[in-house]
């Protein structure tokens, strides 16, 4: 096995750039240890990044490193690991202009442009990320009215489910992947929520809600410290014990009587597809 100062991963940006990062840690070689060429400690925000710190902690170098959010490169210079970019400065698409959700909102049950009501390119921290596109889902939701003694409001989707499906998506992703961002598709029928990369560790779409597997263990553990909006159900946006596929099963299967869908494109995205109620 080569040893972790040896490996680099090289991938696309654009058409005519590329990025390499170079993984760093000695334990685990995970992407998400590796650094970001070009940042610098300066380029933390402090008060992102004192979410992760106890109260009476001193924001040092050291501490810094501790949590894995910088590291040093093959020169000994430090730099911001992929998770400290993604989650301690506020905007990481200035290094990684690919790590942001793309959300549509369609009139019918098609990509069509000409039927396309609300778009966005939803950026900023990984948190930030999820509750801006839950405010997107929120925003372009669908709401029927029942009533049988009084008046009740149906919402299209179930807000937990597409919380955790979110959730899910910015923790899980495979960030090597240059030039593919997380894609969110509103439907009258469906919402589809498209993730870059293959499942880790010989997961499948249907076994997902039986087993756990991370691909960035750093950024699942600094999302565990990272506060939920109110009202889904969790302190937290993640959980370790990996219960979000299950909550989401679960969720749809009681609000729209059918559970949620995930299949495998080209070995390269994971499509799930939460169908209205």
């Amino acid at each position: 096995m080569m040893e972790y100062n040896e490996l680099a991963r090289r991938f696309r940006l654009g058409e005519d750039s590329t990025l390499e990062l170079k993984l760093v840690s000695p334990s685990g070689n995970r992407f998400d240890e590796s650094v970001v060429p070009r940042t610098l400690p300066e380029h933390l925000d402090e008060e992102l990044t004192r979410r992760f710190l106890r109260e009476d902690a001193e924001l040092t170098e050291d501490t810094l490193h501790k949590l894995r959010i910088v590291a040093a490169d093959e020169e000994d210079v430090v730099r911001l690991t992929l998770a400290g970019v993604l989650l301690c400065t506020r905007e990481p698409q200035q290094w990684m202009p690919h790590a942001y959700i793309q959300a549509v909102s369609y009139a019918g049950e098609r990509t069509d442009v000409n039927y396309q009501t609300d778009a966005r390119d939803i950026e900023g921290p990984l948190d930030e990320q999820v509750a801006e596109a839950l405010h997107f889902v929120r925003r372009n939701m669908l709401v029927r009215a029942t009533k049988v003694t009084a008046r009740v409001d149906q919402p299209q989707f179930s807000e937990r489910a597409v919380f955790e499906a979110l959730v899910n998506a910015v923790a899980h992703r495979d960030y090597s992947m240059g030039g593919s961002r997380v894609r969110l598709h509103m439907f009258g029928d469906r919402l589809e929520l498209y993730v870059p990369g293959a499942l880790a560790n010989t997961l499948s779409p249907d076994s997902l809600h039986l087993r756990q597997s991370n691909r960035n263990e750093l950024i699942v553990s600094l999302l565990a410290r990272c506060p939920a909006p109110a009202g889904l159900g969790r302190t937290h946006l993640m959980d370790r014990r990996g219960d979000g596929v299950p909550i989401i099963r679960e969720e749809c299967q009681q609000f729209a009587g059918r559970l949620p869908e995930y299949s495998l494109i080209d070995d390269s995205e994971l499509r799930l597809v939460i169908w209205a109620a």
